[in-house]
């Protein structure tokens, strides 16, 4: 919430610390991006008929709302699918961004219709998470197995061509399978040899990774045979600032041994998502921890895994820096200059070659980005690059 090397074996190739000519290069490549869009969903949004939600992160106020609260809110978009219908399915997290004070916020998808004329995003359903079939082998929260921000915090969604579901959790961290309507098909994966400190299966054993740094990205690859998971944080034992970016093989149901290495710009910085541009490459977002004025870095970078300069490390290229986005139509409202000042940015899709839709996570009632002393809105933006991505035609699907 708060939130390459190639692997030609099962060893990790050393890596060394990236160039800043990476990002320079990058900036001659693509230069300052347009805000084509903005629309935004009212922070005080919240599942009609749902149950009470917030009992356990206090009374508050917290930036002017007070807890707990009567239903469910519509929150924390930390994943997103576009349907290619003018509508995205967005992914809520875990909640209030604890395992300890969510166990009364109910894991959901919803889908929204962004309308970027009218400046609003409208939320026309969704569904919550389901174990009825009993795949989770460890106690759950609830007697129903309906599934809760305590069970798992998921951070990531892909969409297969079956219209199933993959999420990347950040509690094991796991992959999981889920059903169109969000019933769960079958067990979580593990990442071998990584567990995080909510791990059920620890052990006394001490965690590989630390909190709340579990699979923040999932990347579903352009021919549907593999999935990407992207750790946001470094596993012990690894360079600081570099990622494990894994290959799991969706037939196998086994992870390749095949994992490539992105490195952060800043050992203090992580990552909010990432998504297929072709087979080599990914747009993934890159960030700091801070928000409005306190926001210095938030950007978006295409990694390549193909390694061109062989220092170890994905290829890292600038296209996006979203705390400086040229608006001179003004539709942001905030002048011509458009910024994105979120402490977490959590959701990038490919709309087309040249068009990026953008979204935060507002960490309800948390996070105060926009303005200060008052809960963040979701957010929902598309950018113009300067160039094309020269993108394959099935990451546009």
């Amino acid at each position: 919430m708060r939130r390459i090397s190639i692997m030609v074996s099962a060893a990790v190739l050393t890596v060394s610390l990236a160039s800043p000519a990476v990002a320079d290069r990058g900036a001659q490549d693509f230069g300052r991006a347009t805000l084509t869009g903005f629309a935004s969903l009212q922070a005080e949004t919240f599942v009609p008929g749902s149950e009470p939600s917030g009992s356990a992160i206090g009374a508050g106020p917290f930036n002017g709302i007070a807890a707990p609260f009567a239903h469910q809110p519509v929150q924390g978009f930390s994943g997103v699918v576009n349907r290619r219908d003018g509508t995205f399915d967005v992914l809520s997290d875990n909640g209030y961004g604890t395992k300890a004070n969510s166990a009364d916020f109910l894991l959901r998808v919803h889908r929204i219709k962004p309308d970027t004329r009218t400046g609003k995003v409208t939320v026309l359903g969704g569904f919550q998470f389901t174990d009825p079939d009993r795949h989770v082998p460890f106690p759950l929260t609830r007697a129903d197995r309906v599934l809760t921000g305590a069970d798992f915090d998921v951070e990531s969604i892909v969409r297969m061509p079956d219209g199933t579901y993959w999420m990347g959790d950040e509690f094991g961290p796991w992959l999981l399978h889920f059903s169109s309507c969000g019933r769960l098909l079958e067990a979580p994966v593990p990442l071998d040899g990584v567990k995080a400190p909510e791990n059920p299966y620890l052990n006394g054993a001490r965690p590989d990774i630390a909190s709340s740094k579990g699979f923040e990205g999932l990347v579903r690859s352009v021919d549907g045979r593999r999935l990407y998971p992207l750790l946001e944080g470094t596993v012990n034992g690894d360079t600081p600032g570099d990622l494990r970016f894994s290959e799991f093989d969706l037939r196998t149901r086994t992870y390749t041994g095949t994992r490539f290495v992105y490195r952060l710009e800043s050992t203090s910085n992580a990552i909010g998502d990432a998504t297929a541009v072709d087979r080599h490459r990914f747009l993934v977002i890159e960030r700091d921890g801070g928000q409005g004025d306190t926001a210095k870095f938030k950007r978006i970078y295409l990694a390549d895994t193909r390694d061109r300069d062989g220092d170890g490390l994905m290829d890292k290229t600038l296209v996006a820096d979203l705390l400086d986005i040229a608006d001179p139509k003004g539709l942001g409202g905030f002048g011509e200059t458009f910024r994105f000042p979120f402490q977490t940015i959590e959701d990038v899709n490919l709309v087309d070659d040249r068009t990026l839709a953008v979204l935060n996570d507002n960490n309800f009632p948390f996070s105060s980005g926009r303005t200060p002393g008052k809960a963040d809105n979701n957010e929902f933006i598309t950018i113009r690059l300067t160039a094309a991505l020269h993108a394959d035609e099935r990451a546009l699907r």
